[in-house]
């Protein structure tokens, strides 16, 4: 499983304009190959290579940055080709596709740029790294980081690491690569239900929201609803802070839901138990909302909460599982009933079976109902089947009930 950790480089003036000049001197290279790329048609990294190689040697790139910026180029292109093979970017005379594929790809003169393990070397007992630069090779720059993240990092990293302009500071996001932990069975399943108002409930009760981050949340929008006025009436410096501000609540998002992921997965690994979410894919184009909550929805990161979870449950041995988010919060989770009707959600923070009577908060229901949902899958999924020479095997950790339905339906 690969995972990145960023450190803080700390430069000293002049190594900081090294840098600063190797990023300027990589990216305008880069512009320049995507223009060669895109008048002769050729986006294949190697054919592109054979084109623009000894040119960018000419220039003063050494061969592994040279090599790096034909290929951040080539990826560019490749990105670009599959979205359009997606249909991403709308039909073949969409404006939003004419614009796309009208003109060269650009990037940005402070845009990350990656480096290899023979342009840049680690010296982790004195924190410092060494460098190729515009400027020749630059040595003992300093760095800084979390210390769990930096052990990590001394342990696991292998790839390469980009070199990240940010804020007037620099940064190093490093790739690392661990061995996966083998999946253990687990004694029993914590569902998890996002929402928007608790931004995760578990099936044990536990609420993940708080009051300090529903006022955050809302002293967000009115900051930024007053920026955006200003900004329509042609205000330049209301445009800059509020992209300074869309950094920041990122970065503070990223903060809650980190924090939560980490209680989550810590829970489950203390108590033997597997974590089981509701598969939330294209969740924006099925639900219905009202008015006052369409911003906080489209405000919140649901899918990073989601995948935040997931790798922590990996890297920790934890067990995990996506499942149909179909009618869990209409369903009565007593095994007994199991009665869904809409009418069991009188209103949004209540669910009360009318079949039944029973009773509780709506998002416990749902982490309930996909808790129950998760021990079927898993049931489903560790089923032995006999293999071609008559033994006993295990289905494929992929199969679901919903992909045999699908599979015999076929």
């Amino acid at each position: 499983m690969k995972l990145v950790v960023q450190v803080k480089l700390l430069p000293t003036p002049e190594q900081a304009a090294a840098l600063a000049a190797t990023l300027a001197l990589c990216n305008t290279a880069a512009n320049e190959v995507s223009a060669v790329a895109f008048a002769h048609g050729v986006f294949a990294r190697q054919k592109l290579q054979k084109l623009v190689y000894t040119d960018l040697k000419a220039r003063g790139l050494s061969a592994q940055p040279a090599l790096h910026v034909i290929r951040k180029v080539a990826d560019a292109y490749t990105a670009l080709h599959a979205q359009i093979e997606a249909g991403l970017l709308g039909g073949e005379h969409s404006r939003q596709r004419r614009k796309a594929t009208s003109k060269p790809i650009t990037v940005r003169a402070d845009a990350a740029q990656p480096f290899d393990d023979r342009c840049l070397s680690w010296q982790m007992d004195a924190r410092t790294i060494s460098i190729w630069t515009a400027r020749g090779r630059v040595r003992d720059i300093a760095f800084t980081g979390e210390p769990g993240q930096l052990k990590f990092l001394a342990d696991h990293r292998k790839g390469e690491t980009d070199l990240v302009h940010r804020d007037g500071m620099f940064f190093l996001i490093a790739t690392c690569e661990i061995e996966q932990v083998l999946r253990v069975e687990p004694a029993d399943w914590i569902g998890v239900d996002r929402g928007i108002v608790n931004l995760a409930t578990t099936s044990d009760g536990d609420n993940h929201q708080g009051k300090g981050l529903a006022r955050y949340r809302r002293r967000q929008a009115r900051l930024r609803a007053q920026l955006q006025a200003k900004k329509a009436a042609g205000s330049r410096s209301a445009a800059r802070r509020l992209a300074r501000r869309a950094q920041r609540e990122a970065r503070h998002a990223a903060n809650e839901n980190h924090k939560i992921s980490k209680s989550i997965v810590t829970d489950a690994r203390r108590t033997g138990r597997g974590i089981a979410l509701e598969e939330l894919s294209g969740i924006r184009d099925r639900v219905r909302l009202r008015r006052h909550q369409r911003a906080t929805h489209s405000s919140w990161p649901f899918h990073q909460l989601g995948t935040f979870i997931q790798y922590k449950a990996q890297r920790a041995g934890v067990p995990f599982l996506e499942v149909d988010p179909a009618y869990t919060s209409q369903r009565c989770p007593v095994p007994w009933c199991g009665h869904t009707e809409r009418a069991d959600r009188p209103d949004r923070n209540t669910f009360c079976c009318r079949r039944c009577g029973f009773a509780g908060p709506a998002d416990v229901i749902a982490a309930m109902n996909i808790r129950k949902r998760a021990c079927v899958v898993w049931a489903f999924v560790s089923m032995p089947v006999p293999t071609p020479k008559g033994g006993q095997g295990r289905c494929d950790p992929g199969t679901t009930p919903s992909r045999d339905r699908e599979r015999n339906k076929a």
